[in-house]
């Protein structure tokens, strides 16, 4: 995607959430090409939903989605400073605890070829901040490696990164050119090779780091929210698991669970990805 980013009405994003939700949906994403910066082409106008007045900016409009009584997630997230404002919402119950941020790299100065914000020393301690005021917050992101110019020692430092930030959920990209991309006129393409075994390098740490994390919700109980269910069981999602990207949680015993139900489980197994459940016999949580 190119061009200048465009603001969608407030009013109009609520009206269509809400006619979702009228209609059964049980889950929105909220997604954009920069969900921090909705509002900022227009210098965070107010406008109307339902006859009462709402800015139109992030933080705004998660406020508004909260009270629609359904899972919001939201998604594109850049790490903004507006984007603290979200967490006390998730602590609270009224977003999913679930941020989606495109931290791209740990390097300030490939963060600054990218033309991304480059404090990685802040970010961690943002992240800690995060989870000091919502524990249980999952953190997903994205990374590239093998950007022009990069070098061995500052893949090293985004491994380092990954080992402190223990992120959830990661996806990892080998740097490709883009047509009409600046980055394509920088000096010291990274050869393709390398940029390939970079990738391995980071996602071999990022699955030991999310194997870890997922063991520890072993034992535990949470609420899930039924995709697909037939004789051999039940695919469900936690509110750590964004449909299609993130992991799932299967039900052996839910061949009784119906597609759109929140419902309550036992957590019994878990591997790199994904988590086995078993019902408690609670079912329509929400």
């Amino acid at each position: 995607m190119r061009g200048d980013l465009v603001s969608r009405p407030i009013g109009d994003v609520m009206t269509e959430a809400q006619n979702l939700v009228r209609a059964g949906v049980k889950e929105l994403l909220v997604i954009s090409q920069d969900t921090s910066a909705y509002g900022v082409d227009i210098k965070y106008r107010t406008g109307f939903w339902n006859g009462r007045p709402i800015r139109t900016r992030m933080t705004e409009l998660a406020q508004a989605l909260a009270g629609l009584g359904v899972w919001v997630r939201l998604h594109y997230v850049y790490p903004y400073p507006h984007v603290d404002e979200v967490i006390p919402l998730m602590a609270e119950g009224g977003l999913l605890p679930y941020l989606d941020v495109p931290f791209q790299h740990a390097s300030p100065r490939i963060l600054k070829l990218m033309k991304r914000p480059a404090n990685a020393e802040g970010t961690l301690k943002r992240i800690q901040a995060w989870r000091a005021t919502c524990p249980e917050l999952t953190l997903r992101s994205t990374f590239v490696v093998g950007f022009p110019g990069e070098t061995e020692r500052e893949f090293e430092d985004l491994l380092a990164f990954l080992e402190e930030a223990q992120l959830d959920r990661v996806g990892c990209f080998a740097y490709s050119p883009v047509e009409g991309a600046s980055a394509n006129a920088l000096p010291d393409p990274v050869p393709e090779e390398v940029k390939e075994e970079r990738r391995a390098r980071f996602m071999a740490v990022q699955e030991k780091i999310s194997a870890a994390r997922l063991k520890r919700k072993v034992g535990r109980t949470m609420t899930v929210l039924v995709d697909e269910a037939g004789k051999n069981g039940a695919i469900a999602r936690s509110s750590a698991d964004a449909p299609e990207i993130d992991g799932r949680v299967i039900i052996r015993q839910g061949a009784k669970l119906k597609p759109g139900e929140l419902v309550e489980v036992k957590i019994t197994k878990s591997d790199a990805h994904d988590l086995w459940a078993a019902p408690t016999g609670l079912r329509s949580v929400k």
